[in-house]
């Protein structure tokens, strides 16, 4: 069985396949499973992910609802990025992405007077007194 999604933060349209098996517990009460690529998955509708940007504000269509519309198809699904990996040169006519170091420094903007505050504070509190008898 084949799920349409979108993502509603990229817009970004793709089709996982699932495999439902429907089972008796041991009452005799039915109950599914939900396999993709063999391996027990939650349901469709519940905590999908964007292979595109990772967001998990996605929504489902009817089973066969993309081949009654494809122009929602219209771009092939986003290659993952690598985790962790060698860096790779940008294809040619492409600009390199610089990845901005902001938060760093940012924490250490914030981070250095803080721990330097907290440091006077404890010596303050702690080894002044002491010194004083």
């Amino acid at each position: 069985m084949s799920w349409p999604f979108e993502c509603l933060r990229c817009l970004h349209v793709w089709e996982e396949d699932f495999l439902v098996r429907h089972l008796l517990d041991v009452h005799g009460n039915e109950t599914q499973i939900w396999l993709s690529s063999g391996v027990a998955v939650q349901p469709p509708w519940s905590g999908s992910c964007c292979p595109g940007c990772g967001a998990y504000h996605v929504t489902s269509f009817p089973s066969g609802y993309l081949a009654r519309h494809p122009e929602l198809m219209a771009a092939p699904d986003p290659e993952p990025a690598p985790l962790l990996g060698p860096a790779t040169e940008p294809p040619d006519g492409l600009p390199a992405v610089v990845r901005a170091t902001l938060p760093g420094r940012l924490l250490v903007a914030l981070g250095v007077p803080i721990a330097l505050f907290v440091g006077y504070e404890l010596y303050a509190a702690v080894a002044a007194p002491v010194a004083h008898h």
